[in-house]
């Protein structure tokens, strides 16, 4: 390796390490923001059928405010745990949460195949943060 690429992979691991954000408080713990990120997943897109294609006000509110608020916690997460893991316990989150949000409150079919499907993702979800 010449001395200017030692140099220039030198110099991208240092902006590199400079970039790393600090980490995490109590209260800031990337997993909680994970959770409530995949929380509000559900929230808009279980509500995103009530918009009506986003033709009624309050409803498209929010739903706005809740995917802001879900990408904002997700990227804030996405700071600490790798993104793979990130993105997949949140779509897993999202995608159980709505699906359960379908059965219970929309009436639709809860069969055993789509429960066992739901089970899947679950247990999918809880192999990534358990590694």
């Amino acid at each position: 390796m010449t001395e200017a690429a030692r140099e220039a992979v030198s110099g991208v691991v240092a902006s590199t390490l400079a970039q790393t954000p600090a980490a995490p408080t109590p209260w800031m713990n990337p997993w909680i923001m994970l959770v409530v990120a995949g929380l509000l997943e559900v929230v808009w897109a279980s509500g995103m059928k009530s918009t009506q294609g986003f033709t009624k006000l309050w409803p498209s509110v929010l739903v706005i405010v809740a995917m802001i608020a879900s990408f904002t916690l997700l990227a804030q997460a996405m700071k600490f745990l790798p993104a793979g893991t990130s993105y997949a316990i949140w779509v897993g989150i999202g995608a159980v949460g709505v699906a359960i949000f379908g059965m219970v409150w929309l009436k639709e079919p809860a069969t055993a195949w789509r429960i066992g499907c739901i089970l899947l993702i679950l247990l999918g979800v809880l192999g990534l943060k358990l590694r």
